[in-house]
């Protein structure tokens, strides 16, 4: 489970991504806006320029240069979520028991 990214598998390996947005944030100057440096690095390691450039928001928010949730925050927060969804599932099954012993006395 090396692809793992934020708990679902990537269709890119781990290095691919992290050296794609290296390069990014390397060779940015040299191009007249990130978006620009995004796209033209995009074609050259083979993905996409929304791929590469969610890569790119989601390293600057780890790093805290922008807002958001870094990786790990994104992750407790789905867990949190899933587990939420869990607990009213199981609320609503005690109800509906609860009611249906209520019923038969």
């Amino acid at each position: 489970m090396e692809n793992m990214i934020m708990g679902r598998s990537s269709r890119y390996p781990r290095e691919l991504r992290e050296r794609s947005v290296a390069l990014v944030f390397e060779q940015v100057g040299q191009y007249s806006s990130q978006w620009d440096a995004i796209r033209s690095i995009a074609e050259k390691v083979g993905v996409t320029a929304e791929t590469l450039r969610r890569w790119v928001r989601q390293a600057e928010a780890g790093a805290g240069e922008r807002p958001g949730p870094t990786s790990a925050e994104a992750e407790r927060i789905r867990e949190l979520e899933r587990e939420n969804r869990e607990l009213r599932r199981a609320t609503e099954i005690l109800k509906a028991a609860s009611i249906f012993f209520a019923s038969m006395s």
